[in-house]
C-alpha cells in the first residue's frame, strides 16, 4: 500500500516521523533501483530518500516518468535518477538495470514497490480488468524483476538484496480486497521460495508488508469515506495507534538492504503498528 502525508525533502523527518539522526552511511558504495517512486508522498519516495540519506545511488522507475524525473530532481544529486518504467514490461527492466550498470556501475539492492489496488467493495463486483491489473503489476512485476536482476547480482558474484514490498494484508486479508490481498500473499509466498533458492548466491531476498497510510488510498482500502472519525476508529485497531507513515517503510528497507541485515532472508517483515496480530 502506499501514499501518505507530510514529507520534508531535506530535513530530519519525512511523514512526521523522525529519521533518528544523522545518516550513517549504511549504504555508502551501493547501487538501489526502486519503483513506484514518482509521488513525494508515497512510499517509494520516502525510499529512495532514505537510501540517498544513507549513501547509496538510486535509481526511481515509475510509470509516471516525468514524476519520477521531479521527485529524482528535488534531491538534488547526480547520485539519484529517475527514469520511465512500465515495472510489467521484460524491457523496461532489461533497461532500468542496463542504466544502472552504465551510470554507477553495479547494481546491489532491488525495491518492487510498485503496486496498485481497486476500491474495496464486493469481491462478484470486481471486474476482470481490475484482477488482472493487480495481478500484473503486484506479482508479474516482481517475476520480471527476478528474471533481469538476479543473473546480474549473480555475475557481481557480491550478493545482494532484494525487497518486495507486500501487505499487511497478506497476512490478514479481510473482505473487500479479495484480488489485492491474494496478489500479495503471492508476493510473499515467491518471496520465501526465491529467498530459499538464491540464498547459496548470497542474494537475500525479503517482504514488507506494511499498514495502508494516511492519505490518498484510504477510502480505497477500508471501503469507508475518508473522514477523521474514521481514521480515528481505524486506527483504534492498531496496537500502536496510528496508520503508517512512509518513513517507517524507508526505514525498514534501510535494514534489510544493509549489512546491518545480511543474516536476514525469507522474512516477511510487518511494519504495521501491530494490526497482524
Amino acid at each position: 500500500m502506499s501514499s501518505s502525508s507530510g514529507t520534508s525533502l531535506g530535513g530530519a523527518s519525512l511523514g512526521g516521523a523522525s529519521l533518528g539522526g544523522a545518516s550513517l552511511g549504511r549504504l555508502k558504495g551501493k547501487v538501489a533501483i526502486v519503483t513506484g517512486g514518482a509521488s513525494p508522498l508515497g512510499f517509494g519516495f520516502a525510499i529512495a530518500q532514505r537510501f540517498m540519506q544513507e549513501g547509496a545511488k538510486v535509481i526511481i522507475g515509475d510509470l509516471d516518468g516525468s514524476g519520477a524525473e521531479s521527485v529524482a530532481l528535488s534531491f538534488s544529486s547526480p547520485d539519484v535518477k529517475g527514469v520511465t518504467m512500465d515495472v510489467c514490461k521484460q524491457e523496461d527492466w532489461e533497461k532500468v538495470v542496463g542504466t544502472a550498470i552504465k551510470d554507477f556501475g553495479r547494481l546491489d539492492i532491488v525495491v518492487n514497490n510498485a503496486g496498485v489496488t481497486y476500491r474495496n467493495k464486493p469481491t462478484a463486483e470486481v471486474t476482470e480488468e481490475e484482477f488482472e491489473r493487480v495481478m500484473s503489476v503486484n506479482v508479474k512485476s516482481i517475476f520480471w524483476s527476478v528474471k533481469t536482476v538476479i543473473p546480474r547480482m549473480q555475475k557481481q558474484g557480491k550478493g545482494g538484496s532484494i525487497i518486495n514490498i507486500s501487505s499487511s494484508g497478506s497476512v490478514r486479508p479481510r473482505p473487500g480486497l479479495v484480488w489485492y490481498n491474494a496478489s500479495k500473499g503471492a508476493v510473499s509466498n515467491a518471496t520465501m521460495a526465491l529467498a530459499a533458492e538464491y540464498g547459496p548466491d548470497q542474494i537475500r531476498v525479503n517482504a514488507i508488508a506494511p499498514l495502508l497510510s494516511a492519505t490518498g488510498l484510504f477510502e480505497s482500502f477500508v471501503g469507508v469515506k475518508d473522514t477523521q472519525e474514521n481514521r480515528d476508529k481505524f486506527a483504534a485497531s492498531i496496537p500502536l495507534g496510528r496508520l503508517t507513515v512512509p518513513v517507517d517503510v524507508g526505514n525498514a528497507c534501510v535494514f534489510l538492504a544493509s549489512d546491518e541485515g545480511k543474516f536476514v532472508t525469507g522474512t516477511n517483515f510487518s511494519v504495521d503498528g501491530g494490526r497482524h496480530i
